[in-house]
């Protein structure tokens, strides 16, 4: 039987995800340093863990709405407006999911129909363009600079957008690169889509941890922009909690009530532990996300100079756990510094490429481990370099 003819055939055209090879070809091998894997080393803080032991203990073990505990909708409104100010009804504007990851499946899938042009700033996480395939969408890549600060430009933007442009990904604080927009950098992006009935998916799951004085802005926040954002969030990475599957979207009723329709056909609900684990997370987790932010800080620190350190280019991330190095000067290209460098030195890192094709050149380094961790995968990196410029 030939499985191929049977199989979807977007999905057969669709490469494996770059992150996950570096990963099993590392998880093989022995005395690996890995800093391949975007996931908090942190563990869940005991009290939300609690609340989570609880739940179960006191028989909450049922299906919770489809759109997830009520409770949990109306704290997610209060944390939401106490960061951006902005206003939404827990019982309309808000759905809890199976993780940010279902949030983005839910978002493109209800929006997007066959031939619709979906903007995609990259370098940018993996899931967005396959996911646009398999929805029948087109991919449109906006290639975003360095020298921009791996920020999209509102130039950048209406270049790329045609009467087919349906939705906007705005990946910020943005996994590979680290790179942030600020208020100034939407408010541009917002007057191109003023006018437009082009949506903006606004990727906000690393929203809490940024870097300096300047907190994350939600372009959702912008005068005009609510009504036309879909604000992906979650609890993964700013309570380490990736393990318990859980997040969450804003948007207009219209919006929620076509991702809930879906939502309640695919995944019923999300899981019910979870949901109390992250009431008592929003309720009580402030002072976790500043401990665990402080000590991101101090190893983004501790990375970015141990990179310059050892003459490698490197752009300063202002948010999320990730550096995103420049290896030109090496002469090699991102997939092969990365398989030299985990075959030579047992380090894996991950080319900039699994992050789209501008990425040639770079490669992704994940802080969040600990700093003994960091500073001995630095040691190898700087031997490898070492070897390549024969000295």
């Amino acid at each position: 039987m030939d499985y191929n003819k049977l199989i979807n055939k977007s999905l057969l055209d669709i490469k494996p995800s770059g992150i996950r090879r570096f990963f099993d070809i590392a998880a093989e091998m022995k005395e690996v340093i890995s800093l391949g894997i975007g996931e908090p080393d942190f563990f869940t803080p005991w009290h939300i863990r609690d609340a989570g032991i609880r739940s179960l203990e006191t028989g909450h073990t049922h299906y919770t709405a489809n759109s997830g505990l009520q409770e949990l909708r109306e704290e997610i409104s209060k944390y939401i407006y106490s960061r951006q100010g902005i206003t939404y009804d827990p019982r309309s504007e808000i759905l809890v999911t199976v993780g940010g990851s279902e949030a983005l499946d839910l978002a493109i899938r209800s929006l997007v129909n066959c031939g619709d042009e979906v903007l995609i700033p990259e370098p940018a996480f993996v899931c967005y363009d396959p996911i646009t395939t398999i929805a029948g969408g087109i991919p449109v890549k906006i290639e975003t600079k360095v020298e921009n600060n791996f920020r999209l430009t509102a130039r950048e933007l209406k270049e790329a957008i045609t009467d087919k442009t349906k939705l906007l990904v705005l990946p910020y604080p943005n996994n590979p690169t680290g790179a942030v927009m600020r208020r100034r950098d939407l408010e541009e992006i917002a007057e191109v889509l003023r006018g437009t009935d082009i949506i903006v998916l606004s990727d906000e799951i690393y929203g809490e941890l940024t870097y300096g004085d300047t907190p994350h802005v939600s372009i959702a926040s912008i005068e005009g922009m609510q009504e036309k954002t879909i604000v992906v969030n979650g609890f993964s990475k700013a309570y380490a909690m990736t393990g318990w599957r859980l997040g969450y979207i804003c948007a207009p009723a219209p919006l929620t009530k076509a991702m809930t329709k879906l939502h309640q056909y695919a995944i019923m609900s999300s899981p019910t532990v979870s949901q109390y684990a992250a009431v008592e997370a929003l309720k009580n987790g402030d002072e976790d996300i500043e401990s665990m932010r402080q000590e991101y800080d101090r190893r983004r620190r501790l990375v970015v100079d141990g990179f310059r350190s050892i003459e490698l280019d490197c752009f300063e991330p202002e948010g999320a756990f990730y550096v995103f190095p420049c290896i030109r000067s090496t002469g090699l290209s991102s997939e092969d510094f990365c398989e030299q460098l985990l075959h030579s030195q047992h380090v894996a890192v991950i080319p900039g490429t699994a992050f789209g094709e501008c990425g040639q050149g770079f490669v992704r380094v994940s802080y969040c481990y600990s700093a003994k961790h960091l500073l001995e995968a630095l040691d190898r990196i700087e031997r490898f370099l070492k070897s390549l410029r024969g000295r």
